[in-house]
C-alpha cells in the first residue's frame, strides 16, 4: 500500500514537471523563431 502511494505521487510529480517543461520549450522555440525571422529580414534588406 505504501509503495502504491509513493508510485502515484511520483507519477503525478513527473507529469506536472513535464507539462511545465513543455510550455518552457514551446516558448523558447517561439523566441528562437522570432530571432531567426529578424535575422532573415535584416539580411534581405
Amino acid at each position: 500500500m505504501k509503495n502504491s502511494k509513493l508510485l502515484t505521487l511520483t507519477l503525478l510529480s513527473l507529469g506536472v514537471i513535464s507539462l511545465g517543461a513543455c510550455n518552457t520549450l514551446d516558448g523558447a522555440g517561439q523566441d528562437i523563431e522570432q530571432a531567426g525571422e529578424s535575422v532573415q529580414s535584416a539580411a534581405s534588406k
